[in-house]
This record gives structure tokens, sequence and C-alpha cells, in this order.
């Protein structure tokens, strides 16, 4: 039975993506209340975050058979709101291990709607016989927007983050009933075969350079959404509509350039839009980790997102070109290590922020950033408009296993 709206195909994925966003990120304005309730610092906290990762980084090896039997209609339509849910419970936990262990389910949802949302939006894609892969993911960034400016108002307004979350809920029930109440996967692109992917894709040296590429866009993009509120708060003792505002603001610029990020792409060589992009990042950096005010470190997270916005889909297009073997099993290994750097990193930078500040875990990404300029070369100097249609054959490929792979 199908309700709610009347909708595209391509607008249900977009819809997808943004509420499934909102409900994962209303969580992390909200770390600061968190980290002073329980009296714990930021290498503790670290700690206690690594359950989403731990569970998500699980769901995205073993989750796509259950979810193929389960079927992606109802997964998805139960396994957002129960994010929600699950998110709004795990705020009540007194203890940093039971924070931990309450985030492990939370990841094991989030890597299966991963899958589904990106899976769905490859085979948007080839139904429609147009791109929405970057579109669908600034639509996410924009979710987590408005999950910033949200969590932040409410924090403002001196709601606890356990009322707050508890809000979230009926939000989130209301849009998936009303936005994808009518979804219905699109069909798959290739009919089934009997070859069964690895479940890890062993990396060459030049899709090991290529993860170097990608690895301080991944750093950076997890560092501000899990420890820019935070940053805030400590560094300049700004309120907490600042601080999810600084959060948003982040989201909104990484939207706001994958909006766009294609036509860039089709006009000039990836590696030269990569350099680009890594240069504002490193601005970013340096402004934040030197910044005298909030509104200049605000500017350095606006920075960040934009850097950070599309180095990761350059790579992966160019390991899906490349022919020393299948495409899908080059997009596996650069998928597999380099989203490992985006779900771990933040974490353990905690650590860092514990022993030498926490504008330092931010500094930390220059070094990262100098490495993946000098790799940045490997991403192939055609315009990709120019590039012979990398098969189309091995687009397609790259996409479906990046959509297993879980690219957010």
């Amino acid at each position: 039975m199908t309700f709610g709206l009347k909708l595209a195909p391509q607008h249900r994925v977009y819809a997808g993506f943004a509420i499934y966003s909102f409900a994962m990120g209303n969580i992390f304005p909200r770390l600061p209340d968190i980290k002073r309730a329980m009296e714990i610092e930021d290498g503790t906290l670290g700690l206690s975050l690594i359950g989403t990762p731990i569970g998500t980084l699980t769901a995205l090896t073993l989750a796509t058979p259950i979810l193929e039997r389960v079927g992606f209609r109802r997964a998805l339509l139960w396994l957002v709101p129960l994010i929600a849910l699950v998110y709004a419970l795990a705020v009540h936990a007194p203890r940093p291990v039971a924070l931990f262990l309450l985030l492990l389910p939370v990841g094991l949802m989030i890597g299966s709607v991963e899958i589904i949302l990106n899976v769905e939006a490859d085979r948007t894609e080839f139904m429609l016989k147009r791109r929405i892969m970057n579109r669908a993911h600034s639509f996410w960034s924009a979710g987590f927007f408005g999950a910033g400016l949200f969590g932040g108002a409410m924090a403002h307004l001196g709601l606890s983050p356990q009322l707050h979350l508890a809000l979230v809920v009926p939000m989130v029930a209301v849009s998936i009933a009303s936005f994808l109440g009518g979804f219905e996967p699109a069909p798959a692109r290739f009919a089934a075969t009997g070859h069964k992917p690895p479940m890890f894709a062993r990396p060459t040296l030049p899709i090991l350079v290529l993860v170097a590429v990608t690895l301080s866009a991944m750093l950076l993009e997890g560092a501000s959404i899990d420890w820019s509120a935070i940053y805030m708060r400590t560094v300049f003792d700004s309120g907490p509509f600042v601080a999810g505002f600084t959060v948003a603001l982040f989201a909104f610029s990484q939207a706001t350039t994958r909006f766009f990020a294609d036509s860039f792409v089709d006009r000039h060589s990836p590696s030269g839009v990569a350099r680009v992009l890594l240069a504002t990042m490193a601005a970013g950096v340096l402004i934040v980790f030197f910044s005298p005010a909030p509104p200049v470190s605000m500017l350095g997270f606006a920075l960040l997102g934009i850097g950070s916005s599309a180095i990761f889909p350059l790579a992966i297009s160019a390991a899906a070109q490349r022919t020393d073997r299948p495409a899908a099993i080059n997009v596996a290994a650069l998928s597999q290590i380099s989203f490992i750097a985006f779900l771990l990193g933040p974490p353990l930078l905690g650590f860092v922020s514990d022993h030498w500040g926490i504008r330092s875990a931010y500094g930390i990404g220059i070094p990262f950033i100098m490495l993946s300029l000098l790799t940045a070369g490997s991403l192939g100097r055609r315009p990709a408009k120019s590039a012979t249609p990398a098969s189309e054959a091995s687009d397609l490929r790259q996409k479906k296993i990046l959509a297993q792979a879980g690219e957010a």
C-alpha cells in the first residue's frame, strides 16, 4: 500500500537523502551538552562516538543480502525513523560505555540506509538517462544544514538534548510518510549474475595513491561534522545557537558546492578542480587554526565545506576509468578504505584535542592536504566531458559498487 505525496522518482531520492541526514544530524549540535553532562574529555567522547562507525562499516560489508530479502521499500520506511528513535534513546546514556553501545545499532541502520539510497540514486540515474548522484548528495548536505539550524535553535531555547531528539522522531516519521510513502524501488540496472564481489577489495598501488587524494577531504569533513560545535563552545565559549549554526554553515556550503559540482567538472580537468578545492580546504584549516573570533571561524568552516565537497567523487571516477582490473573492484577498494578514514578519523581526533587542544585537531589536517595536493594529478587532466565514456559500462559498475560502499 502506498500513501503520501506523488513525486517524481528523482524527487523521492532527494527527499530520502535530506530526511535521512536530518534524522542523523541533530545529535551533532548537542555534542557539547552531552560531553558536559557526562563530565568527560574530548578523547573519551571520541571513543564513545566510534560505536557509530563500527556499526556502519559492519552494515556496509554485510547488510546488502539482508536488505534485498527484506525489500528496499520496507527497509527504508522503517529504518530512517528508527535512526531518529535510537539517537533519541542514545542521548539518555549515563556513561560513555552506554553511549557507545547505543550507537552501535544506529551505525548498523545508517549503513543500511546508505546502501538503499545510493543504490536507488544509481538506478534512478539509469532509468532517467541523466546524472543525479551529486545532486542527491547535495540534498544530504542540505538535510544536515537543517539539522544544524534546528539543533542550534533547540539548544538556544534551553531544551535538553533528550527532549530535542525526542521531538525529531515524529518530525522524521511524518516526513518519511509524506515524501516516501509512495516510494517504489527503481528496477535494477543489470540482470543478476552468479558473480559475488569480494567482501574486501585489495587496493593496488594506483588505488592507494587515489586514497591519498581523498584522505584530507574525508578526515576534515568528518571532523567538521563531529567537532565544529565543540570547537566553537571550547575556543570562544559561544552560545549553543552559534555552535549549532556553525555545523549548519559547513553543511550549507558543502551542499551548494555539490549541487553545482558536475558543471565545473565537465568544463575543467578533474585534477585542476581538485587542486582548487584542496587549496580552499587548506585556507579553511588555517583560518580555523588561527582564528581570533567566532565569525572568522565560521568563514573557515564554510571554506572546509566547499573544499571537501567533491574530492571523493572525482577519485571514484578516476578509479573506475583504470584498466588494470574491473572498475567495480577498483572502486570498491577505494571506497572501503576512504570510508574507514571518514568514519574512524574524527573520533580519534578527540585524543589530539585532549593533548594539544581542539585547534590542533584541525591543524593536523594540513599534512594530509599537502599529501592530497601532491597526488591530485592521479585524478586525470582531461575535462570529464572529453573523457572516453569511461566506457559507460565502467561508469555504471563504479556507481553500483559506490552505492554498496555507502558513500554519502
